[in-house]
């Protein structure tokens, strides 16, 4: 496109930065079956209070407002009962076992690493705790954010002196700079931040049998910024033959 003024250029600059992990989430939960439902949920809560004990002990506390920084934090929430089915072969059928099955969903954070060995050797005594995602994470305010989105930026500005020298210009100024998507008016799909999750996930086991042993040896986190710009340069003349 081009005005009075001379050229305008409209690139999208990106970048990509390895940080460290701010934090690592477990999610899991606590699951086991008893022979009626209140047995399973009384069985089920006085395993919580063991983890939660055991958490404790490690310097853990409940997240909660003013908690999200601390250590190691911990939650369970949506306990949950349900009749247990098993497959007969003679009938084809899954068919209840006269069993009850009672869960309760913990998520425990750390960001403390220096826990970590300890932590996973705990929680592997932890029979009926069953570990089913490790991820890490990148707080939105690591000083990563900065120097990535600033590197998309740059790499705008050399997309666009690339494209003015092909055309024999000079690039004069920026004139807009925005999360992608924005110079068209729209929302962007993503935020330029969330171009590339800064998680990284490694399932644990579910279900029955022994407490699973997450590996817990933090991952560094790739950090993805996109950046759409405008940059105004000299007019292209153009000379016919």
């Amino acid at each position: 496109m081009t005005d009075q003024a001379g050229l305008v250029l409209s690139v999208r600059g990106e970048a990509t930065l390895t940080v460290p992990a701010d934090s690592v989430l477990l999610s899991g939960a606590i699951a086991l079956s008893r022979g009626s439902k209140p047995d399973a949920l009384a069985d089920a809560s006085a395993a919580l209070q063991r983890l939660t004990t055991d958490l404790t002990s490690l310097g853990g506390v409940t997240l909660g407002v003013g908690t999200d920084h601390q250590a190691m934090t911990w939650l369970a929430r949506s306990a949950t009962t349900w009749t247990e089915y098993q497959h007969n072969k003679d009938t084809g059928r899954n068919e209840p076992t006269g069993r009850v099955t009672a869960t309760v969903n913990v998520q425990i954070t750390a960001r403390d690493f220096d826990l970590l060995e300890v932590l996973g050797a705990h929680l592997s005594t932890h029979q009926d705790l069953h570990v089913q995602q490790v991820s890490w994470q990148v707080d939105s305010d690591n000083p990563g954010w900065a120097h990535v989105r600033a590197a998309a930026i740059h790499a705008a500005i050399e997309k666009g002196r690339d494209y003015a020298a092909a055309l024999g210009v000079s690039l004069l100024e920026v004139l807009q700079v925005a999360d992608t998507g924005l110079l068209d008016g729209d929302l962007p799909r993503i935020a330029a931040e969330q171009a590339l999750s800064a998680t990284m996930s490694r399932g644990g086991g579910v279900g029955g049998g022994p407490a699973d042993t997450p590996s817990l040896d933090p991952e560094p986190q790739e950090l993805t910024a996109a950046i759409d710009a405008r940059l105004r340069a000299t007019a292209v003349t153009l000379t016919q033959n």
